[in-house]
């Protein structure tokens, strides 16, 4: 028996069922295929078909349209020549209504004017009416003051018939007048012609004087452009002497101490320049004084003393200080000093300084009078014109302190003159010194103690009787408690003159009071001058008082 595979039967089976369904399919999808494209035929046929209806009434709707715009493009060409015509009809009744608007203007306007045109003629009427009256009543006036006059007239030729008899009497006397008159008429003549001489003299003299005038301008001129030359020079010389101070060295400072309290001639230059008073010498700032003194001596050769000192009572404010500084450079030398004071220079220095209130006048005025002040016979005077009390007046008044530096030094310089002392405390110039401390400028404070070194140095050679001057006003008080705290070159003036108030035994109980020996024992082991050190050590050796108690401490 033959054995058949039953799964590959079916299998075969399968394949033939799956054959026949494919055949199936495919004339399906064949016939479908055929259906459709007869399908799209018929569409595409009567896609056609519409096309040209569409097409044919495509044409006709452009004929209409056409047809439209041809009606449309007459009828805005129509429109536009209507416009036109409509515009120029607007233009013509705008210009006649622009016509008829200026000529109602024109007519409010003669309607104004004829208003007030009535008005003034109203008011005219009145006018005219009140004056009609006026003159209506001047007239009766007049005819009746003419009536009047018709009667005077015909008394005065009355009078006249009269006259005329009586001159006829006196012909004679009236010849003899007329003589008189005529010699009269002479002398006048001559008094005219000796006027007229002296016119034409006094207007001569009269020009004489203008050119004068002019020179004196022309002269006035050229000193003021010299001083503004000074006033440069100077201001570069005071930064030489900034920089110069600077670079002041121990040495140079020990000398400025010992330096006697009238100072030299450089020292008074730099005073009068505006310059510090304690200034190193060089030989670049003796140059430049050297100079700066060639060109003074030039402009005083040329303008004359008393022209300058002309110049201070001038109301011209920036004349006033440069012929104030002229001055002052001027009295640094002991040559000009004694001229100066002769032709009025001091009284006028102190008159400008009181009567002034500007600062700069108050500066340079003060160091004028600082230079003069370094000579013992000018020192007298400047007291005696109460110059300390004007100084410290103005003292009290300035918070400059280049002003109260100048101040300072001047006060400082007679302070080196004994016999000025009493008078120098009466005014006030000790409480000055000490109130400008309040400062706290270091230059001021220097000037201060220089003042105070030359005020006990003096007391001390001078072998005064009784307590210091100083201690009455509290300086010395100062000086023991503040000695310590400024520069080394006022250090050193305190400490001289503490050195010189311990010689006199009458200051000793101050001293002690005031803690002064504690300074002395200080300045004896820590100054930095010998000779101050060994005149602290004399002083508390020879007094038995500061022995005891620097022994009892």
């Amino acid at each position: 028996m033959k054995v058949v595979n039953a799964v590959k039967l079916k299998e075969e089976v399968d394949y033939e069922s799956l054959c026949r369904k494919l055949e199936y399919h495919v004339d399906y999808l064949t016939s479908e295929t055929d259906r459709q494209q007869k399908l799209r035929e018929n569409e595409k046929e009567q896609l056609e078909k519409k096309l040209k209806e569409k097409e044919a009434f495509l044409v006709e709707t452009e004929k209409k349209f056409s047809v439209k715009y041809e009606h449309l493009e007459k009828e805005r060409n129509h429109l536009e020549l209507e416009t036109q015509n409509l515009l120029k009809e607007l233009n013509i009744q705008k210009s006649e209504k622009d016509k008829l608007s200026q000529e109602v203007g024109h007519l409010e306007i003669s309607l104004k004017q004829a208003k007030q045109q009535e008005l003034e003629n109203l008011n005219y009427q009145k006018v005219l009416a009140s004056t009609t009256q006026m003159y209506e009543k001047k007239i009766a006036q007049l005819i009746k003051q003419l009536e009047d006059e018709s009667s005077r007239c015909a008394d005065l030729e009355e009078q006249l018939s009269g006259i005329r008899h009586y001159l006829s009497g006196n012909k004679k006397s009236v010849q003899m007048q007329e003589k008189e008159v005529d010699e009269l008429k002479r002398e006048i003549l001559k008094l005219n012609e000796d006027a007229a001489s002296t016119i034409q003299s006094l207007r001569a003299r009269n020009n004489e004087l203008s050119l004068e005038k002019e020179l004196l301008n022309g002269e006035l001129k050229t000193l003021k452009d010299k001083l503004l030359y000074e006033e440069r020079k100077r201001r570069c010389l005071e930064d030489e002497i900034i920089i110069l101070k600077n670079a002041l060295n121990d040495d140079n400072a020990e000398y400025e101490s010992k330096r006697p309290y009238k100072g030299d001639a450089t020292t008074r230059s730099m005073l009068s320049l505006g310059g510090p008073a304690n200034i190193p010498k060089s030989n670049r700032s003796r140059e430049t004084i050297s100079g700066q003194k060639d060109t003074i001596s030039k402009i005083f050769e040329e303008v004359g003393l008393s022209n300058i000192l002309a110049l201070l009572k001038s109301e011209d404010l920036d004349v006033q200080i440069h012929a104030v500084k002229v001055v002052a450079n001027l009295a640094a030398e002991d040559v000009n000093q004694e001229r100066i004071v002769e032709e009025g220079g001091l009284d006028t220095l102190l008159l400008l300084l009181e009567s002034s209130e500007d600062v700069n006048i108050h500066r340079v005025t003060a160091g004028a009078i600082a230079n003069l002040a370094m000579n013992s016979s000018n020192q007298g005077l400047i007291m005696g014109k109460g110059g300390a009390r004007l100084l410290a007046n103005i003292a009290s008044k300035t918070e400059d302190p280049q002003t109260l530096r100048m101040i300072a030094g001047a006060i400082a310089n007679l302070c080196g003159n004994e016999k000025l002392h009493v008078t120098l405390k009466k005014d006030g110039g000790i409480k000055a010194l000490l109130g400008m401390v309040q400062c706290g400028h270091s230059d001021v404070v220097a000037q201060v103690a220089r003042g105070f070194a030359n005020f006990a140095k003096c007391e001390s050679r001078g072998h005064r009787k009784g307590r210091s001057l100083l201690i009455e006003d509290g300086v010395l008080n100062w000086m023991a408690t503040s000695s310590a705290t400024f520069s080394a070159s006022t250090r050193r003036h305190i400490e001289l003159s503490l050195c010189h108030l311990a010689q006199n035994e009458d200051n000793t109980l101050e001293i002690i009071r005031s803690g002064g020996i504690k300074e002395l024992i200080r300045i004896s082991q820590e100054s930095s001058r010998e000779d101050t050190r060994n005149l602290a050590k004399k002083a508390l050796d020879s007094n038995p008082a500061f022995s005891a108690e620097i022994h009892a401490t």
